[in-house]
């Protein structure tokens, strides 16, 4: 945890001359920004797959018409015919696990009180008027909604909802121009997963609620770069839109 508390203030020490009071918070945007740029070949190689996912959608609808009444020999064909066509069907999970590390340095970091016996200076730090240690409840406590950490909030979660905005119409027209098929056993239930999943992103704001302000920093870093991040990777996927402006 020291080394991760040094790398952050050598960060902060190098960015100080431009952000001044608010440069570890600067040093947290930078960091996770370096941490997903570190991840991008694996978005890459995800967005690749779900690219070929897609193209394979008349064949496995094929296999679903074939074996839609036997779930073991559906998903045995669908593990072959993925094997075949060299598509992993978790690739688009790797990308999110391996910042999960980082996430949980950066919380606890900002959760603990003293590091390697000292007490964390870090935790006095701010973003603007908010202390990066804090939580929403404190800024509520200190000043309330619209006073300086609370106003510091509402940016981020102003943020949140917007990229979540985005996240749910594209993904809403996606799913509409790639509807999963109801006949076949369990995909009723997964198309009742599929109809929650676009929501999902608005959960954010309860996290970011929750954690401390240097792991929320890192949340809506991270939020904001995937939702930029995938519009331009899965600009050539098939959307509802795209697919009534060509009929």
């Amino acid at each position: 945890m020291s080394v991760f508390a040094s790398l952050v203030a050598h960060l902060a020490d190098l960015l100080q001359p431009l952000f001044h009071a608010s440069a570890t918070a600067a040093a947290i945007i930078l960091f996770t920004a370096l941490v997903r740029l570190a991840v991008h070949p694996l978005s890459r190689a995800a967005a690749r797959g779900q690219k070929a996912k897609a193209r394979l959608s008349p064949q496995i609808a094929e296999l679903r018409k074939k074996h839609g009444k036997n779930p073991d020999r559906m998903q045995k064909a669908l593990m072959e015919l993925h094997a075949k066509e060299k598509v992993s069907p978790l690739s688009g999970c790797l990308p999110s696990l391996l910042q999960l590390p980082a996430f949980f340095l950066m919380y606890h970091l900002f959760s603990s009180g003293r590091i390697g016996g000292e007490p964390n200076e870090l935790l006095s730090h701010t973003l603007f008027a908010a202390p990066l240690g804090d939580r929403w409840s404190d800024a509520l406590a200190h000043g309330g909604v619209f006073g300086g950490a609370g106003l510091v909030y509402i940016a981020l979660f102003a943020i949140v909802a917007a990229v979540a905005t985005f996240n749910y119409r594209r993904t809403k027209l996606q799913m509409a121009a790639a509807p999963l098929p109801d006949q076949a056993p369990g995909m009723g239930a997964m198309a009742a997963m599929t109809k929650v999943m676009p929501l999902l992103s608005f959960a954010t704001l309860l996290t970011v609620a929750w954690v401390p302000l240097a792991a929320a920093l890192y949340i809506v870093t991270s939020t904001t770069w995937t939702a930029v991040e995938r519009a331009f990777l899965y600009r050539d996927m098939p959307t509802a839109g795209a697919l009534a402006t060509a009929a």
